[in-house]
């Protein structure tokens, strides 16, 4: 009698060449117990169902992470850049109240936002008034804002940046000349103190 060759319930090759003729008598083909393929069928549910849960995990966090983006964007749009009009009355008014308040003297410096001398002193400028805020005030005008036409012409304004000093009536007494540096800018402003600094004060 030929004897047949007991087939296995395992294939234990590898890898399993699955392809090659049916005919090769060499390739088994995978086929363990029914238990064995139920578990194996619970395997690949639970592995896809955890990658599936990530998946939702992070589409979760991605969609908070955009709410507050977009929170972020709301409140930043809420702070709107003020209008040219808008810009000049605020400066109207600080320069109202710069004067109303009688301080010894009060700087008005007429600049552009395109100049790039103006606003490099714009740290000297407050670190000057916060050292002097006892008796000096200093009001910034926007000399291409339509609102300051009268102040332009009125203290013959050619060029920006210029400091412009008045006493506590109102009254113009100086100004710096014609810039030509940060330097001399800063110098003229200097100099401008000096006539209304009150001698126990200084800079």
């Amino acid at each position: 009698m030929g004897s047949t060759r007991k087939k296995s319930l395992f294939c234990l090759k590898w890898p399993l060449h699955v392809n090659q003729d049916n005919k090769n008598n060499s390739v088994c083909n995978f086929e363990g117990p029914w238990l064995f393929k139920s578990l194996q069928n619970l395997g690949s549910i639970a592995f896809n169902s955890f990658f599936k849960s990530n998946s939702w995990a992070n589409s979760f966090v991605s969609t908070q992470l955009s709410s507050r983006a977009n929170q972020n964007s709301n409140l930043i749009f809420k702070k709107k850049t003020l209008s040219t009009e808008e810009q000049g009355e605020a400066e109207q008014r600080a320069f109202a109240s710069a004067l109303a308040n009688a301080k010894e003297a009060t700087v008005v410096e007429f600049y552009s936002p395109k100049c790039s001398l103006c606003n490099s002193l714009l740290g000297f400028v407050t670190e000057v008034e916060g050292r002097n805020s006892n008796w000096l005030n200093i009001v910034k005008a926007d000399a291409e804002n339509e609102k300051w036409l009268p102040e332009l012409l009125h203290y013959d304004i050619n060029y920006v940046p210029c400091f412009v000093l008045l006493d506590k009536n109102g009254k113009a007494l100086a100004k710096t000349g014609i810039p030509s540096s940060r330097l001399h800018v800063v110098a003229g402003l200097s100099h401008l103190l000096k006539i209304k600094r009150p001698s126990k004060h200084s800079s």
